[in-house]
């Protein structure tokens, strides 16, 4: 039986208590079964009292009925007893237990039954959100095909091996997470990152398991088993993660924590005052009457269902929100500091400008540069290997930390490197245009001499500029962080639309300027998770971007964005915000209804089932609220290009 909330009785529900058979229908639900058997028979006992009031049958029915809806809390909360916790399923106990001694079987009888039906209502919403979220499993496919010993085999997912070169055609789904051996095509990974559009991916490129297939057959080699893949890394983290609780989840739980024992001591002395001044029986049976009343049972649930409900909808958006704590305090951001290379950029740099001084021709320069790049890991190298027509490595190749590269071919000695190594003598003012354009320059120099200039720019994504708008609209402080220079960091800010930018940080100053941003509002950093982790620690909430490809971010962000669509950033900005709101109405609904009930048991205005009656309803409208939050809203098409197939970590500058 799930306690998530801590309604009943005992520990609250984790991830691993049976989820695999989670119900469905809300009869599967163990609470609801035996609320319907507790019903029934109050019900047969009451068609029994309108023949025969005094029939031994109706007792019967009733004692019945309520050992059926006890059973949903009482063995909780005597398990919680015997460990020295008390909590709401303590007061319904004490209460049922009152009530026959009082000899009000039957309203004891109707405590218990529709006890059971909130509980079994919490159980049926918790299970369904959580469903949308192991729902993601569901997308890996039952049987891949696989090459082994030069054999196409069938096999179950399950049975695949890291190493396996699994074939898969157009239309299929990938079993697993692998990188692609041979062929090219269109990735459809909607289902799993949110990207809109189909991703393109080729030779190299690593694939996630879920993505289904477009138009080309492709050889991948898995990386990956079916307990460990993307899908089910994802599930397990943000499982393990729901037992956080978040700002209002510790609110509730502090408002009831000394509210149990009080309400108890509260009661034992209208008890014993109201016995000492007037009927005994009939101020026991108003204090018990008080006890129901001033249950906090509402209030546990307020929180927990909204969380769960939340995360879920989340998660089909492609947002992985890691447990209660992360949801609340996204809620709360005010200022959002973003990495610039791989988060407002698309981390694909590309040659825009190529100058050529004396003698030498463009050509010449991006053939000296691409030369020494074949040899670099640089995160330049590729767009200058991509400009050249043809590259003749050079020999000899050494890099200067910070600096450039060294290099000799046919004799002629090779450098490339950053102004202020290489001097740029009259290419000043070209140097600090293409810096000021937002771009990376580079110097070229062949024995001594300077021979151009190469202007590398990482452009912005093309969704980066309306993403800002929109956050800035909704309140935010933007602030740029990054390790590139102060000229190209302005240049691209500018572009983006943001006024705060810190530029040449290095992986700690980036987590000491975001610990001065968290000194004066709640703040998130966005990264990729790589040289970002230290700052993605450092704030209040660590916000990874690409995460189905990066395990530093899942394992050092609270929130991850699974694709590369910057848009789904104030998308969930707006669902964290919604969301709370919704927890801040059930904790007010909670406590207003404890408020109402309390006098108005006292003065014998409602009796027993009246109480429990009004109790409970307003819990199922306080879950009812709660799954409010699980609706998601989907992003528009995009209209721009087509987004990155690599989903990996990435280097920075």
């Amino acid at each position: 039986m799930s306690q998530a909330c801590g309604c009943g009785g005992d520990e609250p529900h984790r991830p691993e208590d049976g989820d695999d058979h989670a119900p469905e229908k809300l009869w599967q639900v163990t609470e609801i079964r035996f609320a319907a058997v507790s019903g029934l028979l109050l019900l047969g006992a009451w068609i029994n009292s309108l023949v025969d009031g005094a029939s031994w049958i109706v007792h019967l029915l009733e004692a019945l009925a309520l050992l059926a809806g006890a059973y949903t809390f009482v063995p909780s909360t005597l398990r919680r007893l015997v460990k020295g916790k008390i909590g709401v399923g303590t007061l319904m106990t004490i209460a049922a237990v009152g009530a026959v001694l009082l000899g009000e079987i039957g309203e004891a009888a109707m405590l218990a039954f529709l006890f059971s039906i909130s509980e079994g209502l919490e159980e049926y919403s918790v299970a369904r959100t959580r469903h949308g979220l192991r729902a993601l499993l569901n997308l890996v496919p039952d049987e891949a095909t696989v090459i082994r010993d030069g054999v196409e085999l069938v096999i179950n997912s399950g049975e695949l091996r890291v190493g396996d070169s699994m074939l898969v055609k157009p239309g299929e789904r990938l079993a697993s997470d692998g990188i692609i051996r041979a062929g090219r095509t269109a990735l459809d990974v909607s289902a799993i990152t949110g990207e809109s559009v189909p991703v393109e991916a080729a030779e190299g490129d690593e694939v996630f398991a879920g993505s289904i297939n477009g138009t080309g057959t492709l050889t991948v080699g898995v990386t990956a088993s079916a307990e460990d893949n993307s899908l089910a890394r994802i599930v397990k983290i943000v499982e393990e993660e729901q037992t956080r609780k978040g700002a209002s989840q510790r609110l509730a739980d502090t408002i009831a924590k000394p509210l149990v024992p009080a309400v108890m001591a509260m009661a034992a002395l209208i008890a014993i005052v109201g016995s000492i001044a007037g009927d005994p029986q009939l101020w026991i049976e108003r204090a018990l009457v008080v006890l129901v009343a001033a249950s906090p049972c509402a209030l546990a649930i307020a929180v927990p269902v909204t969380v769960f409900a939340a995360i879920g909808a989340a998660s089909k958006m492609g947002v992985l929100i890691k447990g209660g704590a992360a949801l609340e305090t996204l809620g709360t951001i005010r200022t959002v500091a973003l990495d610039k290379t791989g988060t407002l950029t698309r981390n694909r740099p590309e040659v825009i400008e190529v100058v050529a001084t004396g003698d030498a021709t463009s050509e010449q320069v991006i053939d000296v540069a691409a030369a020494l790049e074949s040899r670099s890991e640089h995160p330049l190298a590729r767009a200058i290997l991509a400009s050249a027509a043809i590259v003749r490595p050079a020999d000899e190749v050494a890099a200067v930390p910070g600096a450039g590269i060294t290099g000799v071919r046919d004799g002629h000695k090779l450098r490339l490197g950053r102004p202020g190594w290489i001097e740029s003598e009259h290419l000043g003012d070209v140097i600090h245009r293409m810096q000021h354009e937002g771009a990376t320059a580079v110097l070229v120099e062949s024995d001594g001499q300077l021979i151009g200039a190469i202007a590398v720019r990482d452009e912005l994504r093309p969704e980066s500029a309306d993403v800002i708008a929109t956050l800035r609209r909704d309140g935010y402080q933007i602030a740029m962080l990054t390790g590139d220079n102060l000229a190209t960091a302005t240049a691209l800010a500018r572009e983006a639309g943001i006024d705060i930018v810190q530029a040449d940080l290095r992986p700690e100053d980036k987590a000491a300027a975001v610990r001065q941003f968290t000194a004066q509002n709640p703040t998130a950093m966005v990264g990729d998770g790589v040289n970002d982790a230290p700052a993605l620690a450092t704030a209040d909430l660590g916000i990874a971007m690409g995460a189905m490809g990066t395990d530093v971010a899942i394992e050092t962000a609270d929130v991850a964005l699974m694709g590369e669509d910057l848009r789904h950033l104030p998308q969930v900005f707006a669902h964290a915000r919604r969301a709370r709101r919704i927890m801040l109405q059930n904790v007010g609904l909670s406590l207003a209804l404890i408020t109402i009930l309390i006098p108005i048991a006292l003065f014998g205005v409602l009796g027993l089932a009246a109480v429990v009656l009004a109790h409970e309803l307003a819990e199922v409208v306080v879950i009812a609220n709660g799954v409010r939050a699980g609706r998601a809203r989907e992003l528009t098409p995009r209209q721009a290009t087509t987004p990155s197939a690599q989903i990996a970590p990435r280097s920075h500058q």
